[in-house]
């Protein structure tokens, strides 16, 4: 029999960031967050995403402007945290600095700045019981008091039952079932895009994308199960004693060895991080050998 093979971690998060990419159903999403509008023609959306990188980054995943309101939207993947309101603000924060710029626009100047409207999302995707609703920085992180700043976070868990909110809610559901049924492998990914399109969950998106979804979710999973592989390896030399320090310095130099090979392949700074699971600084460093190397 084959040996499986394993995925990438941020399978959910790469899929949810193509999906919107896409203006068709960025329209769709307004629709589902704004029903009282109805359906928004694509020519009236722009998508102002900043970098499509991990959530857990000074970038938001999707960011786009409808008639003059801006909207961020960033998913939690499945952890929950309050601290999304602090990322949603830098999100805002850097968002805004680029409207401004792009607009040329005079902040010191004595005329008001014309601005778009903010509206902050989270799309919560865990098992963790979560209440939809608004959370605020004043109630999280000041116990209730107001401040000089008021930043609001609306939590969205499920959506409205068929609206591409709930098709992708639905979408990272039956994925984390086919995990617990298959593992990182193969066969979890095939079942879920089935499933997903005998059942109309993201069915058109998943039937005409599904070269691009593949490519998506088997990425970089040669380079993961080779670390894998080798974490295991120095886990057993841990039982020895006095191996702790050399465990540590010995993954580091096998991470560093991955980290050469993959910018020998030309990968992006988020797929190596993605990959190896490490930090911009970390990554920074090693480039840094890399170059003088």
């Amino acid at each position: 029999m084959a040996k499986s093979t394993l995925v990438k971690r941020s399978v959910k998060d790469s899929v949810f960031t193509n999906l919107f990419q896409h203006p068709k159903y960025v329209a769709q999403l307004y629709e589902a967050l704004h029903p009282e509008v109805g359906a928004v023609p694509e020519d009236r959306i722009e998508i102002v995403t900043l970098k499509n990188i991990l959530t857990d980054s000074i970038y938001n995943d999707l960011g786009f402007t409808v008639d003059g309101r801006l909207v961020v939207l960033v998913e939690a993947q499945s952890t929950w945290t309050v601290n999304i309101i602090i990322r949603g603000l830098m999100y805002l924060v850097q968002t805004y600095q680029d409207y401004i710029e792009k607009e040329q626009l005079n902040v010191y100047g004595s005329s008001k700045l014309v601005l778009p409207k903010p509206e902050l999302y989270v799309i919560y995707t865990g098992e963790k019981k979560v209440e939809e609703g608004y959370i605020t920085l004043s109630e999280e992180f000041f116990g209730g008091e107001q401040s000089a700043l008021e930043v609001r976070v609306g939590v969205i868990t499920n959506g409205e039952k068929g609206d591409i909110i709930n098709q992708y809610v639905t979408f990272t559901k039956i994925y984390t079932e086919q995990l617990k049924k298959h593992g990182r492998t193969r066969e979890a990914i095939e079942e879920t895009i089935n499933i997903c399109k005998d059942e109309d969950v993201l069915k058109e998106y998943l039937s005409s994308h599904e070269g691009e979804v593949h490519d998506i979710m088997f990425a970089l999973f040669d380079d993961e199960q080779i670390l894998n592989a080798t974490l295991r390896d120095y886990e057993k030399k841990g039982m020895e004693k006095g191996v702790k320090k050399g465990r540590a310095e010995g993954i580091f130099e096998n991470t560093k060895k991955l980290v050469f090979r993959l910018l020998g392949k030309n990968k992006s700074d988020e797929d190596i991080m993605d990959t190896l699971d490490i930090s911009r600084e970390t990554l920074a460093q090693l480039k840094a050998e890399y170059a003088k190397a």
